[in-house]
């Protein structure tokens, strides 16, 4: 149940890391708001993962995560390069992951 508290929480990290995308530098209110509100849920449920996943492996992997989300996002969505050197390093960053889960 921790590592999907963990899942959760990256998660929402990816919202709130694309959602500052469309805020505009915190001019447009609806999008900051949902941005601010994914940066809480993203946090609140990061903190009920670290009651049993020891801190430096919840965040490193909520980072990871949300790292690696952003970036597929990035590219799925907002347009940004996909070469094949970037593919590997999210693919690094995920193998890191799953690496933290097992240990």
């Amino acid at each position: 149940m921790p590592w999907i508290l963990l899942l959760i929480a990256a998660l929402f990290e990816v919202v709130w890391a694309v959602g500052l995308k469309f805020t505009e530098g915190f001019t447009r209110p609806w999008p900051t708001a949902g941005t601010l509100a994914a940066l809480a849920t993203s946090f609140i449920f990061l903190g009920l993962a670290v009651r049993s996943i020891p801190i430096g492996t919840a965040y490193a992997a909520w980072t990871g995560i949300g790292a690696a989300g952003t970036i597929v996002c990035g590219i799925l969505w907002l347009g940004e390069p996909a070469g094949a050197l970037r593919i590997a390093c999210v693919g690094l960053i995920l193998i890191g992951v799953v690496g933290l889960k097992l240990a």
